[in-house]
């Protein structure tokens, strides 16, 4: 008979404890840890430090706010953050679940048994953690999008008026012979890129000149055929996800071709490996992306509810009014799921009645 030897699981309490050691704090000693265990836990489990360095941050700022420790948490203390969080805090819905889910995940680890925590609580100062989320103290998922219901796409008319405007200040730039005319031709690519190829802003500030590559399906786009976005929106604790974006729009290759051909070179930045460079050198950033198109926005007078996201929206809705197939937009855009694009789609009502008289052909054909 083969007898299984137990063996302590990573993040177990006395792994961690220091045994016939006094400690002056003997609270704080246990929280700190009760976090180096969930740590040694959730490594093992292959998240990422950037997940599990900000989880812990949630929890720090949940003790902070209970004013108590964790074995002396309640239901009650969740319902009460979860007020402010939603009240003073005046946080979004999908915000209050993810720091719910994550004091979720803290609170069961510590109460499983395997771990040892509560048993270690119990010895030490006669208190043991209890769960504290329950299906009444906790935002439920029951929707597959949870943004802002008044963000939509840009309409083609306002795209052509919002991209014609990133080319005027280019022209401006340059006639009245002031700094600014590289960087406002870089703006415009970009905001033409984000577009042309359906991307995120992350994912487009993240771009690398290499990440371009040919299409031996479509040589007409040259070393411009694909697009591999190695920066994709990743999974909660996993890596950022890759795919390779097909390019299908002509105009948008000839931009990004021209940009990093005759432009991108006269920031003197031959060495820096990114698409997107700054006047000193650097990468630009997210922020830098979202603040331009802020400006012409405004400037425009185009609606508020139109973001730098507003463009990939528009790739999916304009892609599917052109009739392209609803799986390659799916797997262009990096949705797992149909559903996710079909949040996306904001069809013209001419691109309706089309659909809806193609619908109708076969039954009025005998009438």
């Amino acid at each position: 008979m083969v007898h299984q030897r137990n063996v302590a699981l990573a993040g177990s309490a006395h792994l961690e404890l220091v045994s016939d050691v006094v400690q002056l704090r003997p609270e704080d000693a246990m929280f700190d840890a009760m976090l180096r265990g969930w740590r040694a836990q959730q490594l093992s489990r292959g998240l990422k430090d950037d997940t599990i360095g900000y989880r812990e941050r949630l929890i720090r700022r949940f003790l902070e706010y209970a004013n108590e420790y964790p074995w002396q948490w309640s239901p009650g203390h969740m319902d009460e953050w979860s007020a402010y969080l939603t009240g003073e805090r005046n946080l979004a819905p999908s915000t209050i679940r993810s720091y719910q889910g994550d004091v979720r995940l803290f609170t069961e680890f510590l109460v499983d048994g395997r771990y040892g925590w509560a048993t270690a609580c119990e010895d030490a100062f006669g208190a043991h953690p209890v769960a504290i989320c329950h299906e009444w103290n906790t935002i439920a998922h029951l929707s597959d999008y949870e943004g802002n219901p008044e963000a939509r796409p840009f309409t083609r008319a306002e795209l052509q008026l919002f991209l014609d405007y990133a080319d005027d200040q280019v022209e401006r730039a340059v006639r009245s012979k002031r700094k600014g005319a590289l960087a406002a031709y870089r703006d415009a690519t970009i905001f033409k890129v984000i577009y042309g190829w359906g991307l995120r802003r992350t994912e487009t500030s993240k771009l690398d000149v290499v990440d371009f590559g040919r299409n031996p399906k479509a040589p007409q786009f040259g070393r411009y055929g694909t697009l591999n976005v190695r920066y994709g929106k990743a999974k909660k604790g996993q890596a950022p996800r890759r795919r390779n974006v097909l390019s299908v729009m002509d105009w948008a290759v000839e931009a990004v071709a021209d940009y990093v051909e005759n432009v991108r070179p006269r920031f003197g930045c031959e060495d820096h490996p990114a698409l997107w460079v700054t006047e000193r050198g650097g990468r630009v950033k997210p922020s830098e992306i979202n603040a331009r198109f802020v400006a012409y926005r405004d400037a425009l007078k185009l609606p508020k509810e139109l973001v730098p996201h507003s463009a990939r929206h528009s790739y999916v809705t304009h892609l599917t009014e052109d009739g392209v197939d609803r799986r390659f937009i799916q797997q262009q855009v990096g949705h797992e799921c149909d559903s996710s694009t079909a949040i996306y789609t904001h069809v013209s009502d001419d691109f309706m009645n089309t659909a809806l008289s193609k619908a109708l052909a076969p039954a009025l054909a005998g009438v």
